[in-house]
Formats: structure tokens, C-alpha cells, sequence
């Protein structure tokens, strides 16, 4: 495999941009820096083709800028592209993920932090992976030495908008697939005049004709948000196509075949357990991993995982490796050589074809990883992994009775979403209500003194306290949940939630902190005190200042005010030699 130059006409950008037909109150930019719009969505787009002499090729990297390492870029040529085993004609859609090489490369690229910071944990960019959106075609065409067309256009971003980005590819690449390259300058150039995603806000995104209208989910949205309110597509010609969710994989489609195994597999992604998902192709295997980290939510998936994998991967020795432990990671593979090469894996998920028909297909049955042996191995959970909790068999009857009914996919993927997560918040909540427990009082917070620590966390309090505050209280279902517990305790999952946890409480400390201070009479408290006393308070003040409007710290707008004017009236009362060098000019 060879990469071909990357190549693409880049658009300056001069003059007016403006956003779509909704900006979300923002105001048309003058000169917006070319590709500033573009890369708050993607990092750019790829073309990969199959040339006869040298394999998978990069054709094309749009923008021309945006640079990839050589290692990126044969891995991006590699996951892009089916493996002879899947046989996929036709169009086939699908997604990969893979580890970034270094530091951001965008000349043009802008800070996380205002998204991240107001975005769920389930949907901030990723910070050292880039996950690669393919529209992949292979039909008959005798033009071609090889007698077939093999093209995928690939949109690569640090976003997990799956159902956004699939929508998009399945407007563009049709079309770039007729006419190339100069459809995709314009795609691009329309996505440049974008505006920004900013969580909890509706936004109309025009393309090709179309306009996709998306809500970006927010932190402080409830878990099952509504779809945009109809009033929102008023006066918008044409109508726009209203994306629901623009990353919720459909979990009934995708966990058809294991609906018996549901808490099992739940189980194993809350413990982080290593997990490979065998499946006949990549559209497949990328949407049953997908659906399995989204299970945990409104718990981020801590651990590794990769949609689509292959034996060409950069990573493939590393992950595969017998010399020590099996990583925490949810694997997606289509190559049956992996049953070979990963029999040391504690958990191998096989699923067969899918079934087009409404009828719920054979489900996969639990079977011992000593009968995983031959590469034409049957469909099954191959595991010795015995389940914590007693299978929902409510669940799996209401489920039955509305493939029976033919209720809609939709409606049963909402049922297996509801389940899924109050489970996961029957288990959360207890933890949530012990790590509380730990934070000190409001009442020993004081302005002139360093704030209590928060206490640590002790397992065996905690699994002492589930006697009498447990999962019990929310949630009826049965089993060992200590145990369950237990194990968590071990899990990368565990260690993820206790580390935001423990970092929200103590900025929230540092938070009240600076309210104290500012709500105590400074005048009557520098009285009695040192210069060096002072001016190490207006240190302080400056730190803690800055951290809150870097929006660090949960504070107020009228605390920051109060505590700039503090800061400058302690500044005014020091010597004025002082004052110079605390205020510089």
C-alpha cells in the first residue's frame, strides 16, 4: 500500500461568511480565518481508492493543509476499505477510530474547551483518537483493469456524531462519486460557513439543497431529550430533515441477535473487560461496537475501543500480543483470523448475517472459549464470564411481544435505551450519594483560611452502605450486585468516574471558597495584616480569577465582579511601589 499526493484547492475564505438559515444568534463574521467553521465539525475529508500496482490509495486529503503522518495515513487506507472477507458490493457504510500520531495539526484549529466544557462527557471530542465516517462503493464497471469501482469518501473527526456524519456522507458521497472532486470543494466550502455546535443549541446546516437540522446535546439536557420542536423549522425552505439524535446508535437493530445477553454484555462493558466482536462486515462490527459503549451512558466509556479493525493496523502487534494481559478494549473485527490469533481473549462475540426480516433472528447462545477453535466458527458469546445480575425476562417479553406486533424499531430501541439506562443509574446513583457524602459542609468553608479536604473514598464504607442505600431502592432486579460492585472497583470505568467526580467537588470547594471570600468584609480583615499577607491574598485572588473565567470553577458572573473589584481596592490600598509591580503598565 502507497499514499498518492494529497491534493484540493483551498478556499481563502475572503469576505462575508455567514451561517446557515438558523445561526444561533450569531452574527455574520468578516474574514472568519479559512477552514475555521470547517474544523469545528471535521479535521478534513479523505478519498481512498484501490489502485492495481500499490492496494489502497490516498487520492485526496481536503483541505490540502491539513496534515497526516504517513502511519495515519496507511491507516486510514487500510480501515477504510472492507477486507476480502466481508464481500461488501454496493454502497456500504460504516466507521473506524484510531489513535492520533501527535499534537494537533490544523493551522486553523480552535480550543476544545468552550464545547467540551458544556457538551456531555459521552460526546467531547476526542482528545487522542480520530474517528474516521466511510461511505465505501464497489459495483461491476469494466472500464476498470480489475473490473470493479472501489472508492470510499471518509470524513475524519474528533466528534462522535455517527448519525450526523453518516446522514452528510449519504448526500455527498453519491454525488462526489459522479462527479468528484469538484462536489466535493463545495461540500466543504458549504460546511466552512457553518456555524459552530454548541451544546444545548438547534442548528440548520445547509447542504447540497439540503438543510439537516440537529440539537446538540447539552450537560445539563435530561437523558431522553426531545427532537427539535417543529416551530424551529418554520419559514425554512426547503423542509428540513430533522435528525432526532446525531450519535444514538439504533440499539434494537443492532443487539437483535443478543437480546438475551444484553446485561451480560452490559456487565462486561461496565467492567472494561476485553472484548472482540466478530461479525461478517464492517458496517456490522462498527455499529454492535458502537452500541455496546453506548450502553453505559450517562457513564463515559473509559476504556479503548475500535469499530472497525484490521491485521494491517499500525496497533495490531500491540493489541494482539500474548506476552502479557489481554487490553481493555472493545474490538471490532470482520477477518475470521482473529478467532486464531486472539483465542487468548477472554470474551469473543461472533454474529453471523443479519437478517432483513422482522422476525427476531436466532439468538446467540453462551458457549465455553474451549469450543473456539476452528475459523468457521458458529455464532455465540464465547465466554466463561458468569453474569452478576438475574436476566430482565420482563424486558425480553415486552421486546418479544412488539416483534410479534410489529411495533416500530424506533420504539423498541427506546424500550432497550430506558432499560439500559436506568440500569446504569440504578447502579451510579449509590456511588454518586457516598462520594457526596464525602464533601465537607458549607458551614466549615471560611474566607481566610485554606478549605477542608474532601474525604477519601473508602470501598468498605461504601459497600456498607449499600445495606441501606443500594440499587435495591430503584431497581428490582436480583443477583450479586456487591460483587458486581467489587469488580467495578478494579475497572478503568471506576477509576474514570471517580477521577471527574473528585475534580468537580473540588472545584466546586474551590468555588464556594471564593464566594466566602467575597461576601466577608476584606477592609476589617487587612486591618492587621502584612504586606506579604496582602499581596499573597491578591495572588490568590488573581489564581482562583482566572480559573473561574477560563470556566474552571462553577461561579456566579456577580462573584467574578466582586472579585475583580476586591482585587483592585486591596491593590490601591499597598504602597505605590507595590502597586507597580502587582499592576505593571
Amino acid at each position: 500500500m502507497e499514499v498518492r499526493a494529497g491534493a484540493g484547492p483551498r478556499c481563502t475564505g475572503d469576505g462575508l461568511r455567514t451561517a446557515g438559515p438558523k445561526s444561533s444568534g450569531r452574527a455574520a463574521r468578516v474574514s472568519a480565518p479559512p477552514w475555521a467553521r470547517f474544523s469545528a465539525w471535521l479535521e478534513c475529508v479523505c478519498v481512498v481508492t484501490f489502485d492495481l500496482e500499490l492496494g489502497q490509495a490516498l487520492e485526496l486529503v481536503y483541505p490540502s493543509d491539513f496534515r497526516l503522518t504517513d502511519k495515519e495515513k496507511s491507516s486510514i487506507c487500510y480501515l477504510s476499505f472492507p477486507d476480502s472477507h466481508s464481500g461488501c458490493l454496493g454502497d456500504t457504510q460504516f466507521s473506524f477510530r484510531m489513535r492520533q500520531c501527535g499534537g494537533h495539526r490544523s493551522p486553523w484549529h480552535a480550543d476544545d474547551q468552550p464545547y467540551n466544557s458544556k457538551a456531555p462527557m459521552t460526546l467531547q471530542r476526542e482528545p487522542a483518537h480520530y474517528i474516521g465516517y466511510v461511505y465505501f462503493r464497489q459495483v461491476k464497471d469494466s472500464s476498470v483493469k480489475r473490473g470493479y469501482f472501489q472508492k470510499s469518501l471518509v470524513l475524519l473527526s474528533r466528534l462522535p456524531f455517527v448519525r450526523l456524519f453518516q446522514s452528510l456522507l449519504s448526500l455527498m458521497a453519491p454525488e462526489y462519486f459522479d462527479k468528484l472532486a469538484p462536489c466535493l470543494e463545495a461540500v466543504c466550502n458549504e460546511i466552512d460557513q457553518w456555524p459552530a455546535p454548541v451544546p444545548g443549541e438547534t442548528l440548520n446546516l445547509p447542504v447540497m439543497g439540503v438543510i439537516i437540522q440537529v440539537c446538540i446535546p447539552s450537560r445539563v439536557d435530561k437523558l431522553e431529550p426531545s427532537p427539535p420542536k417543529h416551530g424551529d423549522q418554520e419559514n425554512l425552505r426547503p423542509a428540513p430533515m430533522v435528525l432526532t439524535s446525531i450519535h444514538e446508535p439504533d440499539l434494537f437493530r443492532c443487539f437483535r441477535p443478543v437480546l438475551t445477553h444484553v446485561q451480560t454484555l452490559w456487565e462486561l462493558m461496565l467492567l472494561g473487560e476485553p472484548l472482540v466482536v466478530l461479525a461478517p462486515s464492517p458496517d456490522v462490527s462498527s455499529e454492535m461496537v458502537l452500541a455496546l459503549t453506548s450502553c453505559l451512558q450517562p457513564l463515559k466509556f473509559c476504556c479503548d475501543f475500535r469499530p472497525y479493525f484490521t491485521i494491517h493496523d499500525s496497533e495490531f502487534k500491540e493489541l494482539t500480543t500474548r506476552t502479557q494481559a489481554p487490553p481493555n478494549v472493545v474490538l471490532g473485527v470482520t477477518n475470521p483470523f482473529f478467532i486464531k490469533t486472539l483465542q487468548h481473549w477472554p470474551h469473543i462475540l461472533r454474529i453471523g448475517e443479519p437478517k432483513i426480516s422482522g422476525d427476531l433472528p436466532k439468538q446467540i447462545k453462551l458457549k465455553k472459549p474451549s469450543r473456539l477453535k476452528t475459523l468457521d466458527t458458529k455464532p455465540g458469546l464465547y465466554t466463561a464470564y458468569t453474569a452478576h445480575l438475574h436476566r430482565d425476562k420482563a424486558l425480553l417479553k415486552r421486546l418479544l411481544k412488539g416483534v410479534q406486533k410489529q411495533r416500530p424499531w424506533d420504539v423498541q430501541s427506546a424500550l432497550l435505551k430506558r432499560h439500559l439506562l436506568e440500569l446504569t443509574q440504578s447502579f451510579i446513583i449509590p456511588l454518586e450519594h457516598y462520594m457526596a457524602s464525602l464533601m465537607p459542609l458549607q458551614k466549615s468553608i471560611t474566607p481566610w483560611k485554606t478549605p477542608p479536604q474532601i474525604r477519601p473514598f473508602h470501598q468498605d464504607d461504601f459497600l456498607h452502605s449499600l445495606e441501606h442505600a443500594g440499587p435495591q431502592l430503584t431497581c428490582v432486579l436480583k443477583g450479586d450486585w456487591l460483587g458486581l460492585y467489587r469488580r467495578f472497583f478494579k475497572s478503568p470505568h471506576f477509576d474514570g468516574w471517580y477521577r471527574q467526580r473528585h475534580r468537580e467537588m473540588a472545584q466546586k470547594l474551590e468555588a464556594l471558597h471564593l464566594e466566602a471570600i467575597c461576601e466577608a468584609n476584606i477592609e476589617t480583615w487587612m486591618k492587621d495584616k502584612s504586606e506579604v499577607e496582602v499581596v499573597d491574598l491578591v495572588l490568590k485572588l488573581r489564581e482562583k480569577l482566572v480559573r473561574a473565567q477560563g470556566h474552571q470553577l462553577p461561579v456566579k458572573e456577580a462573584t467574578l465582579h466582586r472579585a475583580q473589584l476586591y482585587i483592585e481596592m486591596v491593590i490601591g490600598s499597598l504602597p505605590k511601589d507595590l502597586q507597580a509591580v502587582l499592576c505593571p503598565p
